[in-house]
């Protein structure tokens, strides 16, 4: 297919790109800035630049390109920490979940794009009550803390828009696998403690295997949502310690609920003591999704190790 990756450059774009390319597919990526051009052009697709809140420069680049399918990973998450300000945070990643969706489907309309594929998340916002794992028909937390409402209207929106329209929206569980990842270096730090009982539970996948479970999205998916996470969601009491310890870091520090409210608000917490895990059974079942990287424990031993060994 003629496959138009919007934000190529970003940290699922730049593992999807090349694999589409050597599956055959004709990949046109979109990056925010022209010095990026080359590395599209590097990993195997032509390259544009694009605005994805340019209605019109979006209209414009999807009726140059006349793909077949369109795959939205356009977000703006790289080196956010502020957990206490959540919202504020992801403001312009929720524009782009939000406005960025709708001028990319007005788009798709107008050149009959035939697939949708667009990135959401499975992290944090199912319903906060029930089963610790949680499928794709399971509703999302219908009263989130004041600090995420907006971002999770955003995901809501982008969901129900994408679905709407007939395509696939993609639920990410925690990504990790990049030379960027940035909880790592806050474990290193000590600024990334157990909180309470560190019982919310944790969905991950490595970069890899969010790549080709949305490149078998893009070519046998049926419309609707899908789970990519691992096959072993985990309480924070359980990872942390251990990517302290895969990183060669001192054990995290313990510290109660009321302290991490003043230090990280009321989404610190929830973060950590009170989210859901995601099943991963429809993306297995329906796509023949594989992993390369079953638990985070052999993601983390085979990315994080390693880079220890390096810098040692």
């Amino acid at each position: 297919m003629r496959v138009l990756v919007v934000g190529a450059t970003g940290a699922v774009g730049t593992r999807l790109v090349p694999l589409l390319a050597v599956h055959g597919h004709h990949v046109i990526g979109t990056s925010r800035s022209p010095q990026r051009a080359a590395r599209l052009r590097s990993i195997g697709a032509q390259a544009v630049t694009l605005d994805v809140l340019d209605p019109r420069a979006v209209r414009e680049a999807v009726l140059a390109a006349q793909p077949e399918a369109i795959v939205h990973q356009a977000t703006a998450l790289s080196g956010m920490s502020d957990v206490k300000h959540f919202d504020r945070s992801f403001a312009e990643t929720n524009r782009l979940r939000t406005e960025g969706t709708d001028a990319l489907l007005a788009a798709a309309r107008q050149a009959d794009v035939g697939r949708f594929v667009s990135q959401s998340f499975a992290g944090w916002p199912y319903a906060r009550e029930g089963g610790p794992l949680k499928t794709e028909e399971d509703p999302l937390d219908a009263e989130p803390v004041e600090a995420m409402s907006e971002t999770l209207a955003a995901i809501r929106h982008l969901e129900e828009q994408a679905v709407g329209a007939g395509g696939i929206a993609l639920r990410y569980g925690g990504l990790y696998g990049s030379p960027d990842d940035a909880i790592p270096e806050l474990v290193r730090k000590r600024r990334f403690p157990l909180v309470g009982d560190g019982d919310g539970i944790s969905s991950f996948v490595h970069l890899d295997d969010a790549a080709s479970a949305t490149m078998l999205a893009l070519e046998r998916g049926e419309p609707g949502i899908y789970n990519v996470v691992d096959d072993e969601p985990a309480p924070v009491r359980e990872w942390l310690p251990v990517l302290a310890e895969t990183i060669g870091a001192k054990p995290p520090r313990h510290v109660p609920r009321w302290l991490a409210q003043i230090v990280a608000g009321e989404a610190g917490v929830v973060l950590m003591t009170e989210t859901r895990g995601a099943s991963n059974a429809k993306a297995k079942r329906e796509l023949g999704w594989t992993l390369r990287y079953p638990s985070w424990r052999d993601g983390f031993r085979a990315v994080y190790a390693q880079g220890e060994e390096r810098a040692a």
